[in-house]
Protein backbone atom coordinates (compact mmCIF):
# COMPACT_ATOMS: atom_id res chain seq x y z
CA UNK A 1 0.00 0.00 0.00
CA UNK A 2 1.82 3.52 -1.07
CA UNK A 3 0.73 6.02 1.77
CA UNK A 4 1.36 9.43 1.39
CA UNK A 5 1.03 13.07 2.90
CA UNK A 6 0.45 16.04 0.96
CA UNK A 7 0.52 19.47 3.13
CA UNK A 8 -0.49 22.90 1.43
CA UNK A 9 -0.90 26.25 2.54
CA UNK A 10 -3.13 29.07 0.67
CA UNK A 11 -6.53 30.97 1.32
CA UNK A 12 -6.15 31.47 4.65
CA UNK A 13 -5.80 27.84 5.28
CA UNK A 14 -3.41 24.91 6.04
CA UNK A 15 -4.33 21.65 4.73
CA UNK A 16 -2.68 18.28 5.28
CA UNK A 17 -3.99 15.04 3.10
CA UNK A 18 -3.26 11.31 4.01
CA UNK A 19 -3.49 8.84 0.82
CA UNK A 20 -3.33 5.43 0.75
CA UNK A 21 -2.73 3.97 -2.80
CA UNK A 22 -4.11 7.59 -4.28
CA UNK A 23 -7.44 7.33 -1.95
CA UNK A 24 -7.65 10.50 0.48
CA UNK A 25 -8.06 8.58 4.16
CA UNK A 26 -7.67 11.79 6.24
CA UNK A 27 -8.14 15.25 6.00
CA UNK A 28 -7.09 18.05 8.79
CA UNK A 29 -7.57 21.98 7.91
CA UNK A 30 -6.59 25.10 10.32
CA UNK A 31 -6.93 28.72 9.86
CA UNK A 32 -3.60 30.24 8.89
CA UNK A 33 -1.97 32.71 10.97
CA UNK A 34 -3.04 32.24 14.60
CA UNK A 35 -0.49 34.14 17.43
CA UNK A 36 0.34 33.28 20.45
CA UNK A 37 -1.55 29.98 21.14
CA UNK A 38 -2.11 28.40 24.40
CA UNK A 39 0.89 25.71 24.34
CA UNK A 40 3.47 27.73 22.61
CA UNK A 41 6.46 28.08 23.88
CA UNK A 42 8.65 31.52 24.26
CA UNK A 43 11.86 33.04 25.03
CA UNK A 44 10.86 35.13 27.27
CA UNK A 45 12.85 38.10 30.17
CA UNK A 46 11.99 38.83 33.52
CA UNK A 47 11.24 42.61 34.51
CA UNK A 48 10.56 42.35 37.82
CA UNK A 49 9.59 39.87 40.66
CA UNK A 50 6.74 40.47 43.05
CA UNK A 51 7.81 38.33 46.21
CA UNK A 52 3.99 39.69 48.00
CA UNK A 53 2.52 37.88 45.12
CA UNK A 54 5.02 35.20 44.61
CA UNK A 55 4.91 35.97 40.63
CA UNK A 56 7.25 37.50 38.40
CA UNK A 57 6.09 39.65 35.38
CA UNK A 58 8.08 38.43 31.78
CA UNK A 59 8.20 40.39 28.85
CA UNK A 60 7.12 38.49 25.47
CA UNK A 61 6.93 41.64 23.32
CA UNK A 62 3.42 41.63 24.11
CA UNK A 63 0.64 44.76 24.73
CA UNK A 64 1.24 43.72 28.58
CA UNK A 65 3.65 41.36 30.46
CA UNK A 66 2.63 38.27 31.02
CA UNK A 67 1.91 36.44 34.60
CA UNK A 68 4.39 34.12 35.96
CA UNK A 69 3.29 32.25 39.25
CA UNK A 70 6.06 30.94 41.19
CA UNK A 71 6.07 28.08 43.11
CA UNK A 72 2.87 25.79 41.24
CA UNK A 73 3.83 22.93 42.22
CA UNK A 74 2.49 19.92 39.95
CA UNK A 75 -0.85 22.09 39.79
CA UNK A 76 -1.10 21.59 36.02
CA UNK A 77 -1.27 17.91 35.95
CA UNK A 78 -3.39 17.83 38.71
CA UNK A 79 -5.91 16.00 36.58
CA UNK A 80 -4.08 13.08 36.72
CA UNK A 81 -2.68 10.33 39.17
CA UNK A 82 0.85 10.76 39.86
CA UNK A 83 3.93 12.20 42.16
CA UNK A 84 6.77 14.39 41.56
CA UNK A 85 8.48 17.79 42.35
CA UNK A 86 9.04 20.55 40.49
CA UNK A 87 12.88 21.76 40.59
CA UNK A 88 12.64 25.33 42.14
CA UNK A 89 13.78 28.54 39.93
CA UNK A 90 15.28 31.60 41.59
CA UNK A 91 14.45 34.70 39.19
CA UNK A 92 15.45 38.29 39.45
CA UNK A 93 14.94 40.79 36.80
CA UNK A 94 16.74 40.51 33.55
CA UNK A 95 16.64 36.71 33.58
CA UNK A 96 16.07 35.09 30.19
CA UNK A 97 14.03 31.97 30.29
CA UNK A 98 11.50 29.35 28.26
CA UNK A 99 7.79 29.73 29.71
CA UNK A 100 5.04 28.30 27.61
CA UNK A 101 1.47 30.08 27.20
CA UNK A 102 -0.69 29.07 29.71
CA UNK A 103 -3.21 31.40 29.25
CA UNK A 104 -4.36 34.30 26.60
CA UNK A 105 -4.02 37.96 27.42
CA UNK A 106 -7.76 39.16 28.32
CA UNK A 107 -9.30 42.44 28.39
CA UNK A 108 -6.81 44.59 31.25
CA UNK A 109 -4.57 41.15 31.92
CA UNK A 110 -1.71 39.82 30.30
CA UNK A 111 -1.04 36.48 29.67
CA UNK A 112 -0.21 33.58 31.91
CA UNK A 113 2.61 31.51 31.41
CA UNK A 114 4.41 28.88 33.02
CA UNK A 115 8.19 27.55 33.34
CA UNK A 116 6.94 23.80 33.71
CA UNK A 117 7.24 23.06 29.95
CA UNK A 118 5.38 20.45 28.38
CA UNK A 119 4.97 18.90 24.69
CA UNK A 120 2.23 16.79 23.93
CA UNK A 121 2.22 13.59 22.14
CA UNK A 122 -0.39 10.97 21.21
CA UNK A 123 -0.08 8.55 24.42
CA UNK A 124 2.38 10.83 26.35
CA UNK A 125 3.09 14.22 27.87
CA UNK A 126 6.84 15.17 28.08
CA UNK A 127 7.90 17.47 31.17
CA UNK A 128 11.54 17.86 30.51
CA UNK A 129 12.24 19.87 33.38
CA UNK A 130 9.76 18.52 35.89
CA UNK A 131 10.32 15.30 37.93
CA UNK A 132 6.98 13.60 37.80
CA UNK A 133 5.51 10.71 36.76
CA UNK A 134 1.42 10.10 36.15
CA UNK A 135 -0.96 8.31 34.31
CA UNK A 136 -4.39 9.29 33.29
CA UNK A 137 -7.05 8.53 35.31
CA UNK A 138 -9.19 7.03 32.72
CA UNK A 139 -7.00 3.96 32.68
CA UNK A 140 -8.68 2.11 35.71
CA UNK A 141 -6.91 -1.31 34.90
CA UNK A 142 -4.34 -1.70 38.04
CA UNK A 143 -2.22 -4.21 36.07
CA UNK A 144 -2.06 -1.93 32.64
CA UNK A 145 -1.43 1.27 34.89
CA UNK A 146 1.33 -0.54 36.45
CA UNK A 147 3.07 -1.56 33.37
CA UNK A 148 2.58 1.50 31.96
CA UNK A 149 3.71 3.77 34.26
CA UNK A 150 6.79 1.38 34.27
CA UNK A 151 7.35 1.57 30.90
CA UNK A 152 7.80 5.82 30.74
CA UNK A 153 9.64 5.25 34.23
CA UNK A 154 12.74 3.57 32.04
CA UNK A 155 12.01 6.40 29.70
CA UNK A 156 12.48 9.47 31.40
CA UNK A 157 16.17 10.36 31.84
CA UNK A 158 17.03 13.00 35.56
CA UNK A 159 15.20 15.52 36.35
CA UNK A 160 12.46 14.83 33.45
CA UNK A 161 9.08 13.49 33.84
CA UNK A 162 6.38 11.96 31.62
CA UNK A 163 2.40 11.60 31.90
CA UNK A 164 0.79 8.48 30.20
CA UNK A 165 -2.52 9.44 28.19
CA UNK A 166 -5.57 7.48 28.01
CA UNK A 167 -4.45 6.81 24.05
CA UNK A 168 -1.38 4.77 25.27
CA UNK A 169 -3.56 1.87 26.95
CA UNK A 170 -2.48 -0.96 24.77
CA UNK A 171 0.42 0.63 22.73
CA UNK A 172 3.69 -1.18 22.01
CA UNK A 173 6.56 -0.29 24.14
CA UNK A 174 8.60 0.30 21.26
CA UNK A 175 6.27 3.03 19.60
CA UNK A 176 6.11 4.72 23.07
CA UNK A 177 9.86 4.91 22.81
CA UNK A 178 10.32 6.17 19.76
CA UNK A 179 7.44 9.07 20.85
CA UNK A 180 9.13 9.68 23.91
CA UNK A 181 12.64 10.37 21.89
CA UNK A 182 10.82 12.23 19.18
CA UNK A 183 9.26 14.58 22.42
CA UNK A 184 13.04 14.85 23.67
CA UNK A 185 14.22 16.11 20.53
CA UNK A 186 11.68 18.71 19.84
CA UNK A 187 12.51 19.96 23.47
CA UNK A 188 16.42 20.24 22.51
CA UNK A 189 15.31 21.66 19.25
CA UNK A 190 14.09 24.37 21.24
CA UNK A 191 16.32 25.28 23.44
CA UNK A 192 18.93 25.38 20.92
CA UNK A 193 16.87 27.95 18.83
CA UNK A 194 16.41 30.09 22.04
CA UNK A 195 19.85 30.47 22.63
CA UNK A 196 20.35 32.75 19.32
CA UNK A 197 16.53 34.25 19.02
CA UNK A 198 15.36 37.28 20.42
CA UNK A 199 13.23 37.92 23.38
CA UNK A 200 9.49 37.42 22.66
CA UNK A 201 10.40 34.90 19.69
CA UNK A 202 8.37 31.54 19.06
CA UNK A 203 10.38 28.58 19.63
CA UNK A 204 7.55 26.43 19.75
CA UNK A 205 4.51 26.43 18.35
CA UNK A 206 1.95 23.68 19.91
CA UNK A 207 -1.13 24.99 17.04
CA UNK A 208 1.14 24.07 13.58
CA UNK A 209 -0.86 21.67 11.74
CA UNK A 210 2.29 20.66 10.33
CA UNK A 211 3.26 19.78 14.24
CA UNK A 212 0.09 17.83 15.07
CA UNK A 213 0.08 15.69 12.43
CA UNK A 214 3.59 14.87 12.81
CA UNK A 215 2.83 13.80 16.56
CA UNK A 216 -0.38 12.36 16.06
CA UNK A 217 -0.94 10.81 12.52
CA UNK A 218 2.69 9.61 10.48
CA UNK A 219 3.18 6.02 10.72
CA UNK A 220 5.71 3.85 9.42
CA UNK A 221 5.53 3.35 5.89
CA UNK A 222 5.05 6.64 4.66
CA UNK A 223 6.28 6.79 1.18
CA UNK A 224 6.64 10.51 0.23
CA UNK A 225 5.67 13.89 1.79
CA UNK A 226 4.51 16.61 -0.54
CA UNK A 227 4.48 20.04 0.54
CA UNK A 228 2.98 23.02 -1.85
CA UNK A 229 3.99 25.76 -0.17
CA UNK A 230 7.99 27.12 0.73
CA UNK A 231 7.70 28.28 3.91
CA UNK A 232 5.98 25.15 5.27
CA UNK A 233 8.24 22.81 3.38
CA UNK A 234 10.76 24.09 5.27
CA UNK A 235 8.58 23.21 8.92
CA UNK A 236 7.88 19.85 7.74
CA UNK A 237 11.57 19.47 6.93
CA UNK A 238 13.03 20.40 10.64
CA UNK A 239 10.13 18.14 12.15
CA UNK A 240 11.35 15.04 9.94
CA UNK A 241 14.67 15.62 11.14
CA UNK A 242 13.64 15.28 14.59
CA UNK A 243 12.39 11.95 13.81
CA UNK A 244 14.41 8.58 13.50
CA UNK A 245 11.98 6.70 11.01
CA UNK A 246 11.88 9.38 8.35
CA UNK A 247 14.49 10.99 6.05
CA UNK A 248 14.89 14.20 4.32
CA UNK A 249 14.56 13.15 1.11
CA UNK A 250 10.94 11.71 1.81
CA UNK A 251 10.13 15.04 1.62
CA UNK A 252 9.15 16.84 -1.85
CA UNK A 253 8.62 20.88 -2.12
CA UNK A 254 5.84 20.59 -5.05
CA UNK A 255 6.26 23.30 -7.75
CA UNK A 256 4.19 22.41 -10.40
CA UNK A 257 2.01 25.05 -12.70
CA UNK A 258 -0.98 23.19 -11.27
CA UNK A 259 -2.56 23.35 -7.83
CA UNK A 260 -0.62 20.23 -5.91
CA UNK A 261 -4.18 18.65 -5.09
CA UNK A 262 -5.16 18.95 -8.60
CA UNK A 263 -1.88 17.34 -9.95
CA UNK A 264 -2.38 14.13 -7.51
CA UNK A 265 -5.87 14.18 -8.37
CA UNK A 266 -7.41 14.75 -5.21
CA UNK A 267 -8.90 18.25 -5.58
CA UNK A 268 -12.12 16.50 -6.66
CA UNK A 269 -11.72 14.00 -3.48
CA UNK A 270 -11.83 16.87 -1.71
CA UNK A 271 -14.77 18.31 -3.38
CA UNK A 272 -17.02 15.60 -3.03
CA UNK A 273 -16.40 15.83 0.86
CA UNK A 274 -19.15 18.43 0.53
CA UNK A 275 -21.59 16.03 -0.97
CA UNK A 276 -23.97 14.09 1.41
CA UNK A 277 -23.30 11.06 -1.14
CA UNK A 278 -20.55 8.65 -1.08
CA UNK A 279 -20.24 6.13 -3.88
CA UNK A 280 -19.32 2.49 -3.39
CA UNK A 281 -17.08 0.34 -5.81
CA UNK A 282 -19.77 -1.59 -7.29
CA UNK A 283 -22.94 1.29 -7.85
CA UNK A 284 -24.24 1.49 -4.72
CA UNK A 285 -23.76 4.23 -2.20
CA UNK A 286 -24.68 5.97 1.16
CA UNK A 287 -26.01 9.25 2.48
CA UNK A 288 -24.14 11.32 5.34
CA UNK A 289 -26.89 13.09 7.12
CA UNK A 290 -25.59 14.97 9.63
CA UNK A 291 -28.02 16.63 12.44
CA UNK A 292 -27.00 18.37 15.68
CA UNK A 293 -27.62 14.87 17.88
CA UNK A 294 -26.09 12.34 15.85
CA UNK A 295 -25.10 11.33 11.61
CA UNK A 296 -26.82 9.08 10.30
CA UNK A 297 -25.55 7.02 7.48
CA UNK A 298 -28.09 4.80 4.74
CA UNK A 299 -26.95 2.76 2.74
CA UNK A 300 -28.38 1.87 -1.04
CA UNK A 301 -27.75 -0.43 -3.67
CA UNK A 302 -28.03 1.93 -6.08
CA UNK A 303 -27.36 0.64 -9.67
CA UNK A 304 -25.75 -2.40 -8.68
CA UNK A 305 -28.38 -5.54 -9.44
CA UNK A 306 -26.00 -8.28 -8.34
CA UNK A 307 -25.34 -11.84 -10.28
CA UNK A 308 -27.52 -14.10 -8.16
CA UNK A 309 -30.24 -13.22 -5.40
CA UNK A 310 -31.51 -10.49 -3.50
CA UNK A 311 -29.64 -11.62 -0.11
CA UNK A 312 -26.30 -11.77 -1.61
CA UNK A 313 -26.65 -8.37 -3.47
CA UNK A 314 -27.40 -6.77 -0.52
CA UNK A 315 -24.83 -8.62 1.77
CA UNK A 316 -22.35 -7.57 -0.87
CA UNK A 317 -23.22 -4.05 -0.65
CA UNK A 318 -23.01 -3.71 2.93
CA UNK A 319 -19.87 -5.17 3.13
CA UNK A 320 -18.41 -2.65 1.20
CA UNK A 321 -20.20 0.02 2.95
CA UNK A 322 -19.00 -1.12 6.07
CA UNK A 323 -15.56 -0.31 5.04
CA UNK A 324 -16.77 3.07 3.63
CA UNK A 325 -18.07 4.25 6.40
CA UNK A 326 -14.79 3.37 8.46
CA UNK A 327 -13.44 5.47 5.59
CA UNK A 328 -15.89 8.39 5.38
CA UNK A 329 -15.99 9.25 9.64
CA UNK A 330 -12.41 9.76 9.62
CA UNK A 331 -11.91 11.30 6.52
CA UNK A 332 -14.98 13.87 7.42
CA UNK A 333 -13.69 13.48 10.93
CA UNK A 334 -17.40 13.20 12.41
CA UNK A 335 -17.68 12.24 16.19
CA UNK A 336 -20.10 11.30 18.69
CA UNK A 337 -22.67 9.15 17.88
CA UNK A 338 -23.35 7.66 14.13
CA UNK A 339 -26.31 5.17 13.32
CA UNK A 340 -25.76 3.17 9.94
CA UNK A 341 -29.25 1.95 8.68
CA UNK A 342 -28.05 -1.28 6.42
CA UNK A 343 -29.67 -2.55 4.31
CA UNK A 344 -31.92 -5.87 5.69
CA UNK A 345 -30.08 -9.16 5.35
CA UNK A 346 -32.62 -12.42 6.27
CA UNK A 347 -29.66 -14.52 7.21
CA UNK A 348 -27.79 -13.85 10.69
CA UNK A 349 -24.54 -14.95 9.09
CA UNK A 350 -24.66 -12.31 6.86
CA UNK A 351 -25.14 -9.61 9.75
CA UNK A 352 -22.72 -11.23 11.77
CA UNK A 353 -19.95 -10.62 8.72
CA UNK A 354 -21.21 -6.74 8.45
CA UNK A 355 -21.10 -6.75 12.30
CA UNK A 356 -17.55 -7.46 11.91
CA UNK A 357 -16.51 -6.18 8.67
CA UNK A 358 -17.49 -2.58 10.64
CA UNK A 359 -15.76 -3.36 13.84
CA UNK A 360 -12.71 -4.37 11.97
CA UNK A 361 -12.60 -1.18 9.53
CA UNK A 362 -13.00 1.07 12.98
CA UNK A 363 -10.76 -0.69 14.53
CA UNK A 364 -8.06 1.15 11.95
CA UNK A 365 -8.96 4.23 13.19
CA UNK A 366 -6.69 6.72 15.08
CA UNK A 367 -9.78 7.62 17.11
CA UNK A 368 -11.14 5.27 19.50
CA UNK A 369 -14.37 3.73 18.64
CA UNK A 370 -17.27 1.86 20.31
CA UNK A 371 -19.42 -0.12 18.31
CA UNK A 372 -22.48 -2.00 19.53
CA UNK A 373 -24.38 -5.09 18.23
CA UNK A 374 -26.24 -4.79 15.05
CA UNK A 375 -29.72 -4.95 15.61
CA UNK A 376 -32.42 -7.81 13.78
CA UNK A 377 -33.37 -4.70 11.88
CA UNK A 378 -30.27 -4.18 10.63
CA UNK A 379 -29.17 -0.76 12.54
CA UNK A 380 -25.70 -0.80 13.98
CA UNK A 381 -24.62 2.06 16.33
CA UNK A 382 -20.95 3.04 17.16
CA UNK A 383 -19.57 6.35 18.54
CA UNK A 384 -16.31 7.97 17.93
CA UNK A 385 -14.19 10.34 19.81
CA UNK A 386 -13.65 13.50 17.73
CA UNK A 387 -10.10 15.11 19.00
CA UNK A 388 -10.70 18.21 16.55
CA UNK A 389 -13.49 20.26 14.19
CA UNK A 390 -15.08 18.22 11.95
CA UNK A 391 -13.85 18.23 7.75
CA UNK A 392 -17.45 20.28 7.39
CA UNK A 393 -16.54 23.39 9.03
CA UNK A 394 -13.57 24.17 7.17
CA UNK A 395 -16.02 23.31 3.44
CA UNK A 396 -19.32 25.10 5.28
CA UNK A 397 -20.86 27.87 6.78
CA UNK A 398 -24.60 28.70 7.93
CA UNK A 399 -27.12 29.93 5.15
CA UNK A 400 -27.68 33.30 4.90
CA UNK A 401 -31.22 32.40 3.31
CA UNK A 402 -32.92 29.91 5.53
CA UNK A 403 -32.34 31.52 9.05
CA UNK A 404 -28.93 29.82 9.34
CA UNK A 405 -30.70 25.88 9.42
CA UNK A 406 -28.75 25.21 6.41
CA UNK A 407 -25.39 25.57 5.34
CA UNK A 408 -23.48 26.43 1.96
CA UNK A 409 -19.42 26.06 1.05
CA UNK A 410 -17.89 28.73 3.04
CA UNK A 411 -16.11 31.70 1.44
CA UNK A 412 -12.43 30.01 1.82
CA UNK A 413 -13.81 26.79 0.07
CA UNK A 414 -15.07 28.44 -2.77
CA UNK A 415 -11.88 30.57 -2.99
CA UNK A 416 -10.12 27.30 -2.67
CA UNK A 417 -12.01 26.29 -5.84
CA UNK A 418 -11.40 29.59 -7.36
CA UNK A 419 -7.76 29.23 -7.34
CA UNK A 420 -7.31 25.58 -8.28
CA UNK A 421 -9.72 26.48 -11.40
CA UNK A 422 -7.41 29.85 -12.43
CA UNK A 423 -4.60 27.88 -12.07
CA UNK A 424 -5.76 25.03 -14.42
CA UNK A 425 -6.61 27.76 -16.88
CA UNK A 426 -2.70 29.17 -16.51
CA UNK A 427 -1.15 25.65 -16.62
CA UNK A 428 -2.92 25.18 -20.07
CA UNK A 429 -1.40 28.30 -21.53
CA UNK A 430 -4.15 31.00 -21.51
CA UNK A 431 -2.56 34.10 -20.32
CA UNK A 432 -5.86 35.97 -18.88
CA UNK A 433 -8.56 34.36 -17.14
CA UNK A 434 -11.97 35.81 -16.14
CA UNK A 435 -13.95 34.21 -13.00
CA UNK A 436 -17.77 35.07 -12.88
CA UNK A 437 -19.26 35.16 -9.10
CA UNK A 438 -21.32 35.95 -6.31
CA UNK A 439 -21.28 39.62 -6.19
CA UNK A 440 -20.56 39.48 -2.45
CA UNK A 441 -17.93 36.35 -2.46
CA UNK A 442 -15.84 38.78 -4.80
CA UNK A 443 -15.72 41.67 -1.93
CA UNK A 444 -14.71 38.90 0.26
CA UNK A 445 -12.03 37.09 -1.38
CA UNK A 446 -11.04 40.77 -2.24
CA UNK A 447 -10.95 42.14 1.05
CA UNK A 448 -9.61 38.78 2.72
CA UNK A 449 -6.69 38.48 0.35
CA UNK A 450 -7.47 34.60 -0.34
CA UNK A 451 -5.51 34.90 -3.50
CA UNK A 452 -2.81 37.48 -1.99
CA UNK A 453 -0.23 34.97 -2.19
CA UNK A 454 -0.86 33.52 -6.27
CA UNK A 455 -1.65 37.36 -7.36
CA UNK A 456 1.90 38.02 -6.16
CA UNK A 457 3.78 34.91 -6.79
CA UNK A 458 2.40 32.12 -9.77
CA UNK A 459 0.47 34.40 -11.28
CA UNK A 460 2.91 37.49 -11.04
CA UNK A 461 2.65 39.39 -14.86
CA UNK A 462 -0.82 37.50 -15.59
CA UNK A 463 -4.21 38.79 -15.60
CA UNK A 464 -7.34 37.56 -13.56
CA UNK A 465 -10.53 39.59 -14.08
CA UNK A 466 -13.16 38.58 -11.57
CA UNK A 467 -16.79 39.68 -12.48
CA UNK A 468 -19.37 40.34 -9.88
CA UNK A 469 -23.16 38.85 -10.71
CA UNK A 470 -25.59 40.65 -7.88
CA UNK A 471 -27.98 37.16 -8.94
CA UNK A 472 -25.75 34.73 -8.48
CA UNK A 473 -25.68 32.08 -5.88
CA UNK A 474 -22.74 31.97 -3.26
CA UNK A 475 -21.84 28.52 -4.69
CA UNK A 476 -22.16 28.92 -8.48
CA UNK A 477 -18.47 29.86 -10.51
CA UNK A 478 -17.95 30.37 -13.72
CA UNK A 479 -14.26 30.10 -14.89
CA UNK A 480 -12.63 30.82 -18.28
CA UNK A 481 -9.31 31.58 -19.98
CA UNK A 482 -9.14 34.19 -22.85
CA UNK A 483 -5.91 34.96 -25.27
CA UNK A 484 -7.53 37.99 -26.50
CA UNK A 485 -4.73 40.64 -26.84
CA UNK A 486 -7.92 43.48 -25.53
CA UNK A 487 -10.75 41.80 -23.45
CA UNK A 488 -14.21 43.78 -23.30
CA UNK A 489 -15.33 43.40 -19.90
CA UNK A 490 -18.55 44.74 -18.26
CA UNK A 491 -19.18 47.28 -15.68
CA UNK A 492 -17.47 46.65 -12.33
CA UNK A 493 -15.20 44.16 -13.29
CA UNK A 494 -12.10 44.00 -10.57
CA UNK A 495 -8.36 43.21 -11.31
CA UNK A 496 -7.41 40.55 -8.66
CA UNK A 497 -4.88 42.46 -6.53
Amino acid sequence: MKKEWFFDRFCGEQLAVYTEDGKIVELSGQKDGAVHAIGDIYKGKVENVVAGMQAAFVSLGMEKNCYLPLGEGTAPFSSYDGEGKVREKRLKAGDELLVQLVKPARGGKGAKVTCELSFVGKNLIFLPQTDFLGISRKITDPKKREELLATAGKLREKGEGFIVRTAADGVQKGRLKVEAEYLRRIYRAAVEQAKSAPVGAAVYREYELAVKVMRDSLEGGVHKIYVGDRELYETVLRLVRLRSDLTEKQVVLYEGTRTMFSHFGLTEQIYALADPRAELNNGGYLIIDRTEAMTVIDVNTGKYTGESDLESTVFETNLLAAEEIARQVRLRNLGGIVAVDFIDMGEEKHRTAVDEALRAALNRDRSRCRVLPMSELCVSLFTRKRTSSETASFLFRPCPHCTRQGSVFSEAFMAMRIRAAVSDCFADGYASVLVDLNEALMHTVLDEHYLSKEASGAWRGKRVYLLPHADFHEERLLVRGDNAPVLSLPGGARLLY
